[in-house]
């Protein structure tokens, strides 16, 4: 049994994360401040004894006993990050220097959760992890990017310097349920606006492309990382190759939904990327590992939970 602590556990991949673990028969603390997280999104989990809860935020040190330490404390999408752009980078930047002490003072492996944005709006595609990526660094989105960047570095700096077990991984889009309904993120603005009958708003032509990862198969990445010989460090890409438009995905949402929704344009957000897609082929070699649940599938297992909170919301409005 490895004592894991997970930061930004009661989030929406930290959640899915933490039940994991505890099914795989950790003992597991679950680290979060509540900016984004939610405890719904860990209630069911509160009475397994090997489960932690503790309310405290990354940006101020932590002392505690573990062996492996999941760092996912961040905001995660737009309309969360650029709400407080100076508090995103410092959980990024002063997340990472303390988990890291925390890490180096214990002696415990730890896995920084980075993201496909550190490519920005790339020139290669699909996006190696050997691309150094093309990002604004004084953009509306560089609290995200360049704080994540800034933690890739370092992690590798305390690599380097004091042999500290890291892995890194880069989370390309993923998607299912407790995902938070306001988050801004296409999957659940276009579920939730399907579900309501509302138009489905499209930020630019909807030429402009995804891929979608389901987030049992994204987990699933992220633990075999973790589980890798220390001399393994990534980055490594975990996330879905196969590659959509935006608008495919609102047309998808509305069949799979069954809504009347109809499709209204918007002007595309300054620095959003044209394109996306990783290339998994080191998690395929070193991992043996690629995303299993295809896109129609997990976006039924999305609307069943999304269907359940908008009906639960329109029963208490009443």
């Amino acid at each position: 049994m490895a004592r894991v602590l997970v930061t930004g556990g009661a989030g929406f991949l930290g959640s899915h994360l933490c039940e994991r673990l505890l099914d795989h028969g950790d003992d597991v603390l679950c680290v979060d401040n509540y900016f984004t997280g939610r405890r719904a999104n860990i209630a069911h989990l509160i009475g397994n004894p090997y489960f932690e809860v503790m309310r405290h935020d990354v940006t101020f040190p932590l002392y505690v006993e573990v062996d492996q330490i999941y760092n996912l404390a961040c905001p995660a999408s737009p309309v969360h990050y650029q709400f407080d752009p100076v508090q995103t980078t410092k959980t990024s930047v002063h997340g990472a220097i303390n988990m890291l002490g925390l890490a180096k003072r214990v002696k415990a492996k730890i896995l920084q959760a980075s993201t496909s944005e550190v490519y920005g709006d790339p020139e290669i595609h699909p996006q190696p992890e050997s691309y150094w990526g093309r990002v604004n660094p004084i953009g509306i989105r560089s609290c995200y990017d360049e704080g994540k960047r800034c933690a890739e570095t370092l992690f590798f700096d305390y690599w380097r310097q004091h042999g500290l077990r890291i892995k890194v991984v880069r989370i390309f889009n993923t998607y299912g349920p407790r995902m938070h309904p306001n988050d801004g993120r296409v999957v659940s603005n276009f579920i939730v606006q399907a579900l309501r009958g509302e138009d489905i708003t499209i930020y630019g032509d909807g030429n402009q492309t995804r891929s979608f990862c389901y987030v049992d198969d994204l987990i699933e990445g992220m633990i075999q990382t973790m589980d890798m010989p220390d001399d393994f460090t990534g980055p490594i890409n975990i996330g879905n190759p196969n590659e959509f438009t935006i608008r495919e995905l609102a047309e998808r949402v509305i069949a799979l939904t069954g809504s009347r929704s109809s499709l209204i344009f918007k002007p595309l957000p300054a620095d959003d990327p044209r394109q996306r897609q990783p290339d998994i082929s080191l998690a395929r070699t070193v991992l043996d590992w690629m995303p299993r649940v295809q896109l129609d599938e997990g976006l039924q297992k999305t609307i069943a939970y999304f269907r359940r909170l908008v009906n639960t919301a329109a029963e208490a409005a009443e």
